[in-house]
């Protein structure tokens, strides 16, 4: 089979398609047959060493498709099953092995490629709005790089929370996206001072939340923005990492939360995993919830995609197809 393997960090172009043996399933595990493989920012930080792994390394950590081997412990799975998951690296390949714990069904009404495409995105909008910071009707939120894969399904959660959400995007064919998600406020981080911007809207100290997963260019904004006791979750660096920052002047004089979440606590058990999937796929299967796709690629092709996503050139969801 073949897979994208890494030797060496560095920049995409260390990204290789290689042709390596099939795996087997552990005891407790199972051996999927990808259909789609989900593309994210924490597979370039795994490429890039931001993230140090052990080499070499088959990348990615999230995808759906149809199980072709168990293992002999495995009992709640049989050849042929279709199944979604997030946090098995090794994702980008032909096929994959994986704990059994780690899988979930994909219900009907819910195709394999959207499965890919809202394991980790989607999981993670969903403890934001659901854990980091609980969205209660009235809330404002602050949502950046909204049209992001990330973005669109934070958008549209806070909006089922009844939260006000403040969008910030790079560009007018995102902008109608934000708002196409039900972003109430959609603000041009490129023409404007977006903190500035959110203020003429809000006023001063007005924002409950800031859900960031652009990191450097917008943490010192975000801060600004937020009111007293108000919660900076900084869940990625599309624009770089932040910089150190002392308790002091991330409190900024308003006795603020600052975390920086990670979807692996997140889903730290099997029963946490299962009930977050299956809220967010009832979502998806009632219509409530819109899972965009915005590039489908050839896997042989990953270190361009990896290139698109770096140079904020995507929508909505990538996905590598085997």
């Amino acid at each position: 089979m073949h897979a994208i393997r890494i030797s060496e960090t560095g920049g995409p172009e260390v990204l290789s398609y290689d042709e390596v043996d099939d795996p087997s399933p552990a005891a407790d595990g199972l051996v999927v047959d990808v259909a789609a493989a989900g593309v994210n920012f924490i597979d370039t930080y795994h490429r890039s060493g931001l993230y140090t792994m052990p080499l070499p390394l088959t990348i990615g950590l999230e995808g759906a498709g149809t199980v072709s081997a168990v293992g002999a412990d495995v009992t709640e799975w049989s050849v042929g099953d279709t199944v979604a998951w997030t946090g098995c690296i090794g994702s980008y390949a032909d096929r994959v092995a994986m704990p059994a714990a780690s899988a979930v069904a994909v219900p009907d009404g819910v195709s394999l490629d959207v499965a890919a495409a809202s394991m980790l995105q989607g999981l993670t909008a969903h403890y934001l709005i659901d854990s980091t910071h609980a969205l209660s009707a009235g809330d404002k939120c602050v949502v950046h790089a909204a049209a992001g894969g990330v973005g669109l399904l934070l958008v549209q959660m806070a909006k089922m929370k009844g939260a006000e959400v403040f969008a910030t995007v790079g560009t007018e064919a995102k902008a109608e996206l934000a708002r196409g998600a039900g972003a109430d406020h959609v603000i041009m981080y490129r023409e404007v001072d977006f903190a500035a911007a959110i203020e003429d809207i809000a006023g001063p100290n007005a924002i409950d939340v800031v859900y960031d997963g652009v990191g450097a260019s917008t943490f010192d904004g975000g801060l600004k923005v937020l009111r007293r006791r108000g919660t900076m979750a900084t869940f990625g660096n599309a624009s770089g990492p932040v910089d150190a920052v002392t308790p002091i002047a991330a409190s900024a004089g308003k006795s603020l939360f600052l975390t920086r979440p990670s979807l692996f606590d997140y889903i730290s058990t099997p029963d946490e995993l299962q009930r977050r999937s299956d809220e967010m796929f009832s979502w998806i299967g009632a219509g409530d919830l819109d899972v965009r796709i915005g590039l489908e690629m050839p896997l042989a092709e990953a270190a361009e995609a990896h290139r698109k996503l770096e140079g904020r050139e995507t929508t909505g969801k990538v996905l590598l197809r085997p």
